[in-house]
């Protein structure tokens, strides 16, 4: 026997969720099996949530930023940075891009 779950969610999220699966070579109902599947097998959610006690997004005052700029450009001035092709590449290398 099978029963059926029905939930309302809004619509643009149903529409960016049906293309997201549908570009992944599935669809929404087979992704809520996979959901409910994978929470059964590890007794919980599938994925990690947590509340973030400080946005990570804030924004900064000016004198927040200009100090945050002028710590990044002594760091810069001994040396202590990357450059963005050496990222790239180790990240390519690292997760196989």
């Amino acid at each position: 026997m099978a029963s059926t779950i029905q939930v309302r969610v809004d619509d643009e999220l149903k529409a960016k969720s049906d293309e997201l699966f549908k570009d992944l070579g599935t669809d929404t109902t087979t992704a809520i099996r996979i959901f409910l599947t994978q929470a059964l097998a590890v007794n919980g959610f599938p994925f990690e949530i947590k509340k973030i006690s400080e946005n990570p997004y804030k924004v900064l005052s000016e004198v927040e930023m200009l100090e945050k700029l002028e710590k990044a450009r002594e760091h810069a001035a001994q040396g202590m940075y990357k450059d963005a092709y050496d990222i790239s590449r180790d990240m390519r290398s690292k997760y196989g891009l």
